[in-house]
Order: structure tokens, then sequence, then C-alpha cells
């Protein structure tokens, strides 16, 4: 069986914490794969109703975490009240970021948070579970990184994974994880 089929198996036996709804963090350090981790985990769990929010809709280069009041007020207090959420994403159209499209979140099953800071300490009353993707390799990291947002993002990557190590190291993120997955090869056409 496949991690995310692993991992989908304990969603659906985890209790609802946030209201009635699953809340699953998908978390680790940037170029780790946990986009491609959740897309699966989600592909996974048939049957219910899935919503997806990735961190990187409200994250900036300048404001790595301090924008988790957004998603707690927009979609998480909603969400718990068993009303419809949303937010507005943070679009990079010319490389910089601005405020974008209106994303709504109606009521699902399970809401999958995927990014860095998802599984946070002061959200971990609320999770269902916890994941944590591993790539323990820095530079690989950094290169797949720059692969997906290309190379003239390499230096702010650079300064991100500065911030996240320190991030991680102070939340104690992945000692909380309920289920750790090393992915050296985690790529969109393997897992």
């Amino acid at each position: 069986m496949s991690a995310a089929g692993r991992a989908a198996e304990l969603v659906r036996a985890a209790p609802p914490r946030l209201g009635g709804v699953r809340l699953v963090a998908v978390d680790g350090p940037s170029g780790s794969g946990k986009t491609v981790f959740a897309r699966r985990l989600v592909a996974e769990l048939t049957g219910l109703a899935v919503a997806l929010v990735p961190t990187d809709d409200f994250a900036t280069w300048d404001d790595p975490v301090d924008w988790w009041p957004r998603l707690a007020t927009g979609v998480l207090d909603p969400l718990r009240r068993g009303e419809p959420g949303g937010y507005r994403r943070i679009e990079w159209p010319d490389g910089r970021p601005r405020p974008g499209a209106r994303v709504a979140v109606p009521v699902p099953d399970v809401l999958v948070v995927e990014g860095m800071s998802a599984a946070r300490r002061e959200v971990a009353p609320d999770l269902s579970l916890a994941i944590w993707v591993e790539l323990p390799d820095p530079a690989l990291r950094l290169e797949r990184a720059v692969a997906r947002d290309g190379e003239q993002t390499r230096a702010e990557l650079r300064r991100w994974q500065h911030f996240e190590r320190r991030w991680f190291t102070t939340d104690d993120t992945r000692a909380r994880a309920d289920l750790v997955v090393d992915a050296p090869h985690l790529t969109d056409r393997s897992e």
C-alpha cells in the first residue's frame, strides 16, 4: 500500500476535531513533496467530500507564517461552526505577491491543509491527523524547489530554508506528527 493509501486509512479512522470536519495537515520543508503527497491523499479519500487548502495561498517571502489568522478566521472557524469558509488567495502574476481570487471552501468531511506550518502547534488540538513529509537532504530540496519555482527564486528559497529550519525547531512540528512520510524520490510520477 502506498504512503497516501496508509494516510487515507488513518484519516478515515480518525475522529473529526474541527466541528464535524476531519482536519489533516501535510507539513514539512520546502521541496520535500508535500503538494504531491497531499494530492495523492485527496485522491485516496474517495467517497468523502474533501477540500484542499495550500498554505502557498497565504504565505509570501516576507510573511512565511504570520498569515495564520486569515486561515483561522476565514476557513477554520466557519468550518468548526458547520458553515462554509473562504479566503482571498495570494497570487504571483509578475513574481510579486498580490491579493488574488477569492476561494470558497464548502463544508467538507475532510479539510487537508498542505504546506509549511500547516501542522503548527496552535492548530494541534483541531487536527485529526498531522503528516510530516520529509526529504532529509536540504541541497536536494533546494534544487527541487528551484526546479518548481524557477532559478530566479533561488536566493529567496535559501532564505526560506533558513527560516523554516528555525520554525520547525521551535514549533517541534516533526515530533508531533502522527505519520512521517520519507519522500526521497516523491515526484508526480512515483511515491
